[in-house]
């Protein structure tokens, strides 16, 4: 699948993260697209759907899911650079369909509107947006989200950079300002979720790893791989690191014991 050419249609400039899910039989592939004719400055969220995970064939009616401005902020240069509706995360829990999204809500200052928010289907084509799964207050964004149950508890990845942090948490003298992957908890996957540490999951000052993700191996071992970034000099480098194991401790919490210096 590539980018729409055709003109005026949402997706004919970009496509970016998203995720695939599989329902009977079919794979469905949520993905990020942005119009040529907007400059790219607005986000919104469709689909295309594979019988194979080779060949693709887009939704031809149109994005899927966009903001709704009761909760969420939509585009406005005097608020934001653009409208920020990305990386769709989609699961099935309870017999709907939940989806998780980059996006920031209408309320706080500029820096802290980031929110995880969400939206919920019944077939995977029509969906209800709703309000956000997460408070607002600590980024202006929260990126490529992951929601990952592990033993017993709901944990709500995201990444972000340190440039992206509100000021009420450049102000904690407590806070590392780093940029990479955190996360949050929940006893439920459909929250409330909260933080268990303020540290990265793995997070540095010039952000060498960045979008994080978590996978079990086929033994039930737990490993985090993620975008390689930077090297130590800050040379651009590009690619998908190996999986470094990941450990769970007795509190909950995630440890890292090896990774890239």
């Amino acid at each position: 699948m590539i980018p729409s050419s055709e003109c005026g249609a949402w997706d004919n400039y970009t496509t970016w993260t998203g995720s695939i899910i599989k329902h009977a039989g079919v794979w469905y592939m949520f993905y990020t697209g942005t119009n040529r004719e907007e400059n790219g400055k607005i986000q919104r969220i469709g689909l295309a759907t594979s019988h194979d995970l080779i060949h693709w064939e887009r939704y031809l009616p149109g994005a899927l899911i966009e903001p709704d401005p009761q909760w969420y902020e939509t585009f406005d240069l005097d608020l934001w650079h653009e409208q920020t509706w990305r990386d769709p995360w989609v699961f099935n829990y309870d017999g709907k369909f939940h989806a998780f999204i980059t996006a920031r809500c209408n309320t706080e200052e500029k820096f802290g509107r980031g929110v995880i928010g969400y939206a919920v289907s019944s077939d995977l084509v029509t969906w209800e947006v709703r309000s956000p799964m997460t408070n607002p207050g600590d980024f202006a964004y929260m990126e490529v989200p992951q929601l990952t149950e592990i033993n017993g508890l709901w944990y709500l990845f995201f990444s972000v950079t340190n440039n992206m942090y509100s000021k009420a948490r450049h102000a904690r003298p407590e806070i590392k300002q780093h940029t990479g992957t955190h996360y949050l908890v929940a006893h439920h996957p459909l929250g409330p979720f909260n933080y268990l540490t303020n540290d990265f999951l793995v997070g540095d000052e010039m952000g060498s790893l960045y979008a994080g993700k978590v996978i079990r191996s086929p033994f039930g071992e737990w490993s985090f791989l993620a975008f390689e970034h930077y090297s130590l000099g800050r040379m651009f480098i590009g690619k998908i690191t190996d999986p470094f194991p990941m450990r769970v401790q007795e509190n909950g919490q995630l440890f890292i014991p090896h990774r890239l210096a």
